[in-house]
Protein backbone atom coordinates (compact mmCIF):
# COMPACT_ATOMS: atom_id res chain seq x y z
CA UNK A 1 0.00 0.00 0.00
CA UNK A 2 0.98 3.70 -0.92
CA UNK A 3 -0.41 7.10 0.07
CA UNK A 4 -1.03 7.99 -3.52
CA UNK A 5 -3.41 4.89 -4.36
CA UNK A 6 -6.80 4.93 -2.64
CA UNK A 7 -7.70 1.64 -1.18
CA UNK A 8 -11.25 0.77 -0.77
CA UNK A 9 -11.72 -2.42 1.21
CA UNK A 10 -13.93 -4.91 1.81
CA UNK A 11 -15.04 -5.50 5.87
CA UNK A 12 -15.83 -9.23 5.89
CA UNK A 13 -13.94 -11.61 4.42
CA UNK A 14 -10.94 -9.22 3.90
CA UNK A 15 -10.18 -7.55 7.34
CA UNK A 16 -12.28 -9.60 9.84
CA UNK A 17 -12.90 -13.07 10.14
CA UNK A 18 -16.37 -12.93 11.23
CA UNK A 19 -18.26 -15.90 10.04
CA UNK A 20 -18.16 -17.14 13.45
CA UNK A 21 -20.03 -14.35 14.94
CA UNK A 22 -22.23 -13.51 12.00
CA UNK A 23 -23.73 -17.49 12.08
CA UNK A 24 -24.38 -17.28 16.41
CA UNK A 25 -26.39 -14.01 15.31
CA UNK A 26 -27.93 -15.80 12.40
CA UNK A 27 -28.76 -18.45 15.24
CA UNK A 28 -30.33 -16.44 17.49
CA UNK A 29 -32.22 -14.20 15.21
CA UNK A 30 -33.66 -17.64 13.65
CA UNK A 31 -34.66 -18.86 16.77
CA UNK A 32 -37.22 -15.85 17.34
CA UNK A 33 -39.16 -16.63 14.04
CA UNK A 34 -38.94 -20.30 14.00
CA UNK A 35 -39.94 -21.85 17.35
CA UNK A 36 -38.96 -25.17 17.04
CA UNK A 37 -35.24 -23.70 16.85
CA UNK A 38 -34.01 -24.26 20.47
CA UNK A 39 -33.05 -20.90 22.21
CA UNK A 40 -29.87 -21.70 23.30
CA UNK A 41 -26.50 -22.23 22.16
CA UNK A 42 -25.56 -22.68 18.50
CA UNK A 43 -24.66 -26.19 17.49
CA UNK A 44 -20.83 -26.27 16.47
CA UNK A 45 -21.48 -28.57 13.96
CA UNK A 46 -24.05 -25.79 12.11
CA UNK A 47 -21.60 -23.02 13.16
CA UNK A 48 -18.99 -25.16 10.65
CA UNK A 49 -21.24 -25.90 7.65
CA UNK A 50 -21.99 -22.06 8.15
CA UNK A 51 -18.55 -21.50 7.03
CA UNK A 52 -18.66 -23.38 4.31
CA UNK A 53 -22.14 -21.87 3.07
CA UNK A 54 -20.76 -18.34 3.78
CA UNK A 55 -19.40 -17.40 0.48
CA UNK A 56 -22.74 -17.38 -0.82
CA UNK A 57 -23.93 -15.02 1.70
CA UNK A 58 -24.36 -11.73 0.43
CA UNK A 59 -25.60 -9.18 3.37
CA UNK A 60 -25.26 -10.94 6.92
CA UNK A 61 -28.93 -10.69 7.39
CA UNK A 62 -29.05 -13.48 5.06
CA UNK A 63 -27.30 -15.62 7.78
CA UNK A 64 -30.91 -16.01 9.67
CA UNK A 65 -31.94 -18.25 6.40
CA UNK A 66 -28.86 -20.41 6.06
CA UNK A 67 -28.81 -21.25 9.67
CA UNK A 68 -32.35 -21.90 9.19
CA UNK A 69 -31.44 -24.21 6.04
CA UNK A 70 -28.91 -25.95 8.00
CA UNK A 71 -31.15 -26.49 11.06
CA UNK A 72 -33.61 -28.37 8.61
CA UNK A 73 -30.98 -30.31 7.42
CA UNK A 74 -30.40 -29.23 4.35
CA UNK A 75 -26.92 -29.79 2.70
CA UNK A 76 -24.23 -27.37 1.54
CA UNK A 77 -24.39 -28.60 -1.70
CA UNK A 78 -28.48 -28.10 -2.08
CA UNK A 79 -28.13 -24.63 -0.29
CA UNK A 80 -25.41 -23.73 -3.24
CA UNK A 81 -27.59 -25.28 -6.15
CA UNK A 82 -31.04 -23.56 -4.89
CA UNK A 83 -30.01 -20.81 -2.78
CA UNK A 84 -32.66 -18.40 -3.66
CA UNK A 85 -35.67 -20.45 -4.12
CA UNK A 86 -35.20 -21.53 -0.78
CA UNK A 87 -34.38 -18.76 1.03
CA UNK A 88 -37.46 -17.16 -0.92
CA UNK A 89 -39.77 -20.23 0.26
CA UNK A 90 -38.42 -19.20 4.05
CA UNK A 91 -39.30 -15.65 3.73
CA UNK A 92 -42.31 -16.24 2.46
CA UNK A 93 -43.82 -19.09 5.06
CA UNK A 94 -42.84 -17.01 7.83
CA UNK A 95 -44.23 -13.73 6.46
CA UNK A 96 -41.49 -11.47 6.80
CA UNK A 97 -39.46 -9.63 4.35
CA UNK A 98 -35.61 -8.94 4.08
CA UNK A 99 -36.04 -5.46 5.96
CA UNK A 100 -37.63 -7.03 8.57
CA UNK A 101 -34.64 -9.63 8.84
CA UNK A 102 -32.22 -6.63 8.50
CA UNK A 103 -33.56 -4.76 11.85
CA UNK A 104 -33.62 -8.04 13.56
CA UNK A 105 -29.98 -9.33 12.55
CA UNK A 106 -28.96 -5.77 14.04
CA UNK A 107 -31.05 -5.71 16.89
CA UNK A 108 -29.70 -9.30 17.84
CA UNK A 109 -26.46 -8.32 17.50
CA UNK A 110 -27.38 -4.85 19.48
CA UNK A 111 -28.47 -7.19 22.26
CA UNK A 112 -25.28 -9.29 22.24
CA UNK A 113 -23.04 -6.28 21.97
CA UNK A 114 -24.94 -4.55 25.06
CA UNK A 115 -24.48 -7.29 27.46
CA UNK A 116 -21.13 -9.20 26.19
CA UNK A 117 -19.14 -6.69 24.55
CA UNK A 118 -15.62 -8.27 24.67
CA UNK A 119 -17.31 -11.82 24.07
CA UNK A 120 -18.61 -10.35 20.30
CA UNK A 121 -15.66 -8.69 19.76
CA UNK A 122 -14.01 -12.08 20.52
CA UNK A 123 -16.30 -13.48 17.84
CA UNK A 124 -15.12 -10.82 15.26
CA UNK A 125 -11.36 -11.38 14.90
CA UNK A 126 -9.38 -9.45 12.46
CA UNK A 127 -7.15 -11.52 9.69
CA UNK A 128 -3.63 -12.12 10.90
CA UNK A 129 -1.62 -9.17 10.32
CA UNK A 130 -4.78 -7.12 9.64
CA UNK A 131 -4.77 -4.96 12.52
CA UNK A 132 -0.83 -3.87 12.20
CA UNK A 133 -1.57 -3.56 8.71
CA UNK A 134 -4.26 -1.09 8.75
CA UNK A 135 -2.93 0.75 12.32
CA UNK A 136 0.18 1.96 10.41
CA UNK A 137 -1.57 3.40 7.27
CA UNK A 138 -4.45 4.75 9.43
CA UNK A 139 -2.81 8.53 9.84
CA UNK A 140 -2.34 8.82 5.92
CA UNK A 141 -5.97 8.48 5.60
CA UNK A 142 -6.41 6.87 1.95
CA UNK A 143 -8.74 3.73 3.15
CA UNK A 144 -12.26 2.96 2.91
CA UNK A 145 -14.09 0.61 4.31
CA UNK A 146 -17.30 -0.64 1.75
CA UNK A 147 -19.37 -3.25 3.20
CA UNK A 148 -23.22 -4.39 3.41
CA UNK A 149 -22.39 -4.72 6.92
CA UNK A 150 -24.68 -1.93 9.38
CA UNK A 151 -21.37 0.96 9.73
CA UNK A 152 -21.79 0.75 13.71
CA UNK A 153 -20.72 -2.66 14.16
CA UNK A 154 -17.69 -1.66 11.40
CA UNK A 155 -16.93 1.08 13.99
CA UNK A 156 -17.05 -0.96 17.12
CA UNK A 157 -14.67 -3.61 15.18
CA UNK A 158 -12.17 -1.30 14.48
CA UNK A 159 -12.41 0.98 17.90
CA UNK A 160 -12.00 -2.51 19.71
CA UNK A 161 -8.40 -2.98 17.48
CA UNK A 162 -7.37 0.29 17.94
CA UNK A 163 -7.57 1.41 14.15
CA UNK A 164 -8.58 4.88 14.00
CA UNK A 165 -11.06 5.23 10.95
CA UNK A 166 -13.07 8.56 9.98
CA UNK A 167 -16.61 7.94 9.76
CA UNK A 168 -16.85 9.48 6.59
CA UNK A 169 -14.98 6.72 5.64
CA UNK A 170 -17.14 3.77 6.18
CA UNK A 171 -19.64 3.36 4.08
CA UNK A 172 -22.28 0.11 4.89
CA UNK A 173 -25.81 -0.91 5.07
CA UNK A 174 -26.87 2.29 6.33
CA UNK A 175 -26.23 4.20 3.10
CA UNK A 176 -28.86 2.23 1.01
CA UNK A 177 -25.59 2.46 -1.35
CA UNK A 178 -24.19 -0.35 -3.99
CA UNK A 179 -20.75 -0.96 -3.79
CA UNK A 180 -20.38 -0.01 -7.32
CA UNK A 181 -22.29 2.92 -6.65
CA UNK A 182 -19.56 3.84 -3.56
CA UNK A 183 -16.85 3.51 -5.95
CA UNK A 184 -18.12 5.67 -8.38
CA UNK A 185 -18.20 8.39 -5.67
CA UNK A 186 -14.94 7.64 -5.22
CA UNK A 187 -13.70 8.42 -8.65
CA UNK A 188 -15.49 11.57 -8.28
CA UNK A 189 -13.68 12.43 -5.02
CA UNK A 190 -10.28 11.21 -6.10
CA UNK A 191 -10.20 12.41 -10.07
CA UNK A 192 -6.41 11.98 -9.86
CA UNK A 193 -5.81 9.33 -7.82
CA UNK A 194 -5.90 5.13 -8.33
CA UNK A 195 -8.20 3.23 -6.79
CA UNK A 196 -7.79 -0.81 -5.82
CA UNK A 197 -10.80 -1.99 -4.43
CA UNK A 198 -10.65 -5.33 -2.39
CA UNK A 199 -12.90 -7.89 -2.25
CA UNK A 200 -13.12 -11.58 -1.47
CA UNK A 201 -16.60 -12.16 -2.85
CA UNK A 202 -16.31 -12.90 -6.97
CA UNK A 203 -20.13 -12.05 -7.62
CA UNK A 204 -19.36 -8.09 -6.18
CA UNK A 205 -16.08 -8.34 -8.33
CA UNK A 206 -18.07 -9.17 -11.47
CA UNK A 207 -20.60 -6.70 -11.25
CA UNK A 208 -18.38 -3.94 -10.72
CA UNK A 209 -16.51 -5.24 -14.11
CA UNK A 210 -19.53 -5.16 -16.20
CA UNK A 211 -19.72 -1.26 -15.75
CA UNK A 212 -17.12 0.34 -17.94
CA UNK A 213 -17.26 3.41 -16.04
CA UNK A 214 -15.65 1.88 -13.05
CA UNK A 215 -12.98 0.50 -15.54
CA UNK A 216 -10.10 2.53 -13.98
CA UNK A 217 -10.49 0.78 -10.78
CA UNK A 218 -8.02 -1.99 -9.77
CA UNK A 219 -10.19 -5.07 -8.83
CA UNK A 220 -8.45 -7.19 -6.50
CA UNK A 221 -9.81 -10.54 -5.54
CA UNK A 222 -8.58 -11.20 -1.66
CA UNK A 223 -7.89 -15.11 -2.18
CA UNK A 224 -7.73 -15.20 2.10
CA UNK A 225 -11.80 -14.06 2.24
CA UNK A 226 -15.30 -16.21 1.68
CA UNK A 227 -14.53 -17.90 -1.42
CA UNK A 228 -14.63 -21.20 -2.82
CA UNK A 229 -11.78 -22.79 -5.61
CA UNK A 230 -14.28 -22.63 -7.80
CA UNK A 231 -14.69 -18.56 -7.10
CA UNK A 232 -10.50 -18.52 -7.51
CA UNK A 233 -10.52 -20.22 -10.43
CA UNK A 234 -12.78 -18.16 -12.22
CA UNK A 235 -11.31 -14.52 -10.89
CA UNK A 236 -8.22 -15.65 -12.16
CA UNK A 237 -10.26 -16.47 -15.89
CA UNK A 238 -11.60 -12.85 -15.64
CA UNK A 239 -8.41 -11.46 -15.24
CA UNK A 240 -8.89 -10.12 -11.66
CA UNK A 241 -5.60 -9.60 -9.54
CA UNK A 242 -5.35 -12.83 -7.45
CA UNK A 243 -4.51 -10.96 -3.87
CA UNK A 244 -3.41 -13.56 -1.26
CA UNK A 245 -3.12 -12.34 2.48
CA UNK A 246 0.58 -11.84 2.49
CA UNK A 247 1.34 -9.96 -0.68
CA UNK A 248 -1.45 -7.61 1.23
CA UNK A 249 0.69 -7.57 4.22
CA UNK A 250 3.71 -6.15 2.38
Amino acid sequence: MNNTTIHALDFDGVICDSAVETAITGWKAASQIWQDMPNSAAPQSLIDQFRLVRPIIETGYEAILAMRLLFLGESCTAIYSHYQAKTQQLLEQAQVSSDDLKKLFGDTRDHWIANDLPDWIAMNPLFAGVKEKLQAIGQAHNWYVITTKQERFVKQILQANAIELADQRIFGLDRNMSKPEVLKDLLITHPDQPIEFVEDRLPTLLNVQKLPELSKVELLFATWGYNTQEDKAIASQQGFRMLSLEDFLL
